[in-house]
């Protein structure tokens, strides 16, 4: 009798992985688009040969005593970190005095920074406690979404808040006429739509890549670098990808705002001599962002594949310690934060006495 070839898995076939059970379709995450949960489901489907369903963190150390310090230590970090950021956005939000583009920017730099550590930080700082870190797959193509579309609308944002410094120090009677509500409001959104297209780029061709074998990922989070090298077919052309999005928009970006600094401070160097100190203080809290901020970025991504080990404790100072240190640079050392504040804090005082 003949009898049709069996097209099934082979266990002597050394090409062969089983695959996931027949009609067995993963839940879509929330924040990844649709036609990216497409391409997802039907690499968790077979369609590639993928049977990676989670991915392992290796996280910073194996030290039991080392984990309960980082655990304290990070805990401190993240907390005041969201604290900070969260009472900058509700005071700009609240007070009508701060309703000027400088301080919506800065709002939106807080809102931002809340994100930037809430996506990875929380399971990090949970996963000191747990012998086996893992993240499922679409987990991690979650993280490593969200991860690249904040970072890249923050990128963007800081060189409109360059912008907005530029203007009001170089052009102060031009300033309210250039940097209008409708002005802001517009370069947000050019901000945010970067952000996304940059995010978009890259994961349409990671999640079409086969999974098959290895799941261990030297890291805290999803890395989009190390990630990539987990897959079972020769990445080099992707990983060059990655290096020209990632890395030219982290280096593109931190060369524009190095020159637009050195830029404002030339022009008040030739306008007064004494109008250059207030310059420096004003624009020495944005270096110093931009510095912390794109130091690793440009590490991890513009340099030449493959990883380092030292990546994953440089990414500590973008999910961790820049946006702990925003609050304090950028708005609380402002005279005029510092007051709405305060009060923020009477108004609050006011109305507790009222039920006593």
């Amino acid at each position: 009798m003949h009898r049709e070839p069996d097209v099934g898995f082979d266990p002597g076939s050394p090409g062969s992985r089983p695959g996931p059970k027949a009609g067995a379709k993963p839940l879509r995450h929330p924040g990844i688009p649709m036609p990216i949960w497409s391409k997802v489901t039907a690499t968790m489907g077979g369609g590639n040969n993928s049977v990676v369903s989670e991915i392992v963190l290796v996280g910073l150390t194996s030290s039991l005593e080392m984990q309960l310090v980082l655990f304290l230590v990070f805990s401190v970090f993240y907390i005041t970190g969201i604290l900070g950021n969260l009472l900058i956005v509700l005071t700009v939000i609240s007070d009508s005095h701060l309703h000027s583009p400088m301080y919506l920017l800065l709002a939106n730099l807080s809102f931002i920074d809340i994100w930037v550590s809430s996506i990875a930080a929380p399971k990090m700082i949970s996963d000191f406690f747990k012998e086996r870190k893992v993240i499922s797959f679409q987990g991690c193509i979650a993280q490593m979404f969200f991860i690249h579309v904040i970072g890249g609308t923050e990128m963007v944002l800081l060189i409109f808040m360059a912008l907005d410094r530029y203007v009001a120090i170089c052009r102060p009677l031009h300033y309210l006429a250039i940097m209008n509500f409708r002005t802001c409001i517009s370069l947000l959104v050019v901000a945010w739509a970067i952000g996304i297209i940059h995010s978009l780029i890259q994961l349409v061709f990671v999640v079409n890549l086969p999974f098959c074998g290895p799941n261990e990922v030297d890291s805290f989070y999803c890395d989009l670098p190390r990630f990539i090298r987990l897959a079972c077919t020769d990445t080099y052309r992707l990983e060059l990808m990655v290096t020209a999005n990632s890395g030219f928009i982290s280096l593109g970006t931190f060369s524009i705002l190095v020159i637009s600094y050195i830029f404002i401070l030339v022009i008040v160097w030739q306008r007064s001599s004494g109008g250059l100190s207030k310059a420096l203080s004003t624009l020495s809290a944005h270096i110093t962002v931009v510095v912390l901020f794109f130091g690793p970025c440009i590490f991890v991504y513009s340099w030449p594949f493959p990883t380092v080990p030292v990546d994953k404790f440089l990414a500590i100072f973008d999910v961790i310690i820049t946006p702990f240190l925003n609050p304090a640079i950028y708005t609380f050392r402002n005279k005029e934060m510092k007051v709405a504040m305060r009060r923020i804090f009477s108004q609050v005082l006011s109305f507790q006495k009222l039920f006593k």
